[in-house]
């Protein structure tokens, strides 16, 4: 997603995340948190911040594109440290939450990902009101953030509608007969396309679909105020809309160019002239920004992704598999409560250990196919008979509840 002023809040900040969060933990170690001087704290961070960020300029993660402005993962990760120093509010927020007591390190990750999660909603909301004179809080850009994702999700719906028809219809409204193709499907093209009851719907219809209450129909305040404004979401979704279309026109050929420079300064004198017919009499008056309860709220941190667990890990390099496989090949759908090993048996059962659907993360880089049921029962610490029955009986709960859909939709 993409909005003026804004250069944290596209997929790209996945990795700034997660280089922020591996150089902190390497900072935070032998910093003194008995320290009584915050500012001190803080400053003794930044510049081991700083020198974990260059020695790790190089990595693949570092150079990598954490935007569509041009500004790499490492440019976005000191860019985001240095705000810090100048908003020490935020370090004193962590500070007080390590004074519990030491944490290991993927409770220290998850605290400082919450950090600066928050910081990065303030920093792009501040740069969105300098750009627009509008007046925006961290929660709104959550909200702006929210609205881009459930519209994706139900754009992802929409395109694969006959697997999902309840809850399509569900979104809709409506129930879909067979054999009959709802035109709003072909008339979801962009976001502009996309309308709030839809929104809202699709909120509401992910506690019976999605296993979980949607953003705007949980007990969070965060977005309540959303709930009941459908005028409001309409907007922020036009602004959206309006916005990646502008955007989505910078690569092209200035075409202005071509111009004749007569015509430049005729526009040129016509805007002049223009603007002074259309100036208010009297001095330049800035309007005061106003707030309303979405901007009143305080700030939530966005829910970060589980880190994979480091023993998984080990076991995983000892059968052969390349580091960071278990974080990436997470089986999706009725697998995901599987678990890693059991969920690859059951689709190496299925569909055999080189179907072409399988991503390319689930693979084993040296034979190109699923690991084997040996490096699988090594994965889960079980013998090959028990990995077998676990698979079995993995398959039978998913057919038993693909029975029961099709009982209920029938």
């Amino acid at each position: 997603m993409r909005l003026p002023g804004t250069r944290y809040q596209e997929p790209g900040w996945e990795e700034v995340r997660k280089l922020l969060g591996q150089c902190s933990l390497a900072a935070l170690r032998g910093l003194d948190a008995a320290h009584p001087d915050l500012e001190a704290r803080l400053e003794h961070y930044v510049e081991r911040m700083m020198d974990q960020l260059t020695a790790q300029r190089h990595s693949a993660r570092a150079r990598a594109a954490g935007n569509g402005y041009g500004d790499t993962v490492h440019e976005l990760a000191v860019t985001l440290v240095v705000e810090l120093r100048a908003r020490p509010a935020d370090w004193d927020a962590l500070c007080a939450a390590l004074a519990d007591g030491p944490s290991g390190d993927a409770l220290l990750r998850k605290k400082v990902n919450d950090m600066y999660a928050v910081l990065r909603d303030r920093v792009d909301a501040d740069n969105y009101q300098a750009a627009c004179g509008r007046p925006c809080s961290p929660n709104r850009m959550y909200a702006y953030r929210m609205l881009d994702t459930a519209y994706h999700d139900v754009a992802r719906l929409f395109a694969n509608w006959r697997a999902h028809r309840a809850q399509v219809g569900a979104i809709l409204g409506r129930e879909i007969a067979d054999g009959a193709d709802p035109i709003e499907v072909r008339q979801l093209r962009t976001i502009h396309d996309c309308r709030a009851e839809w929104i809202l719907r699709w909120s509401a219809s992910m506690e019976h679909f999605g296993g979980g209450p949607g953003p705007l129909h949980t007990r969070s305040k965060r977005c309540a105020s959303l709930k009941t404004s459908p005028d409001r979401i309409a907007a922020m979704l036009r602004e959206i809309g309006d916005y990646e279309q502008l955007s989505a026109n910078r690569d092209e050929d200035w075409l202005q160019d071509l111009d004749d420079a007569s015509v430049w300064v005729e526009d040129y004198w016509r805007v002049l002239q223009e603007s002074e017919s259309a100036a208010t009499p009297g001095p330049d008056r800035i309007l005061e920004a106003q707030q309303d309860a979405l901007d009143a709220a305080a700030p939530e941190p966005d829910p970060v992704p589980e880190e994979a667990d480091p023993r998984l890990e080990t076991l995983a390099l000892s059968v052969s598999l390349p580091p960071g496989y278990v974080a990436q090949a997470v089986p999706d759908g009725l697998l995901a409560a599987e678990g890693l090993p059991v969920g690859l048996a059951v689709y190496a059962k299925l569909l055999g250990p080189d179907d072409a659907s399988y991503p390319d993360a689930w693979r084993d880089p040296a034979t190109g196919a699923l690991p084997t049921m040996q490096q699988l029962a090594a994965l889960a610490e079980v013998s090959l008979p028990t990995l077998r029955k676990r698979r079995d009986a993995a398959i039978a709960r998913m057919n038993a509840a693909f029975d029961t859909k099709r009982g209920r939709d029938a």
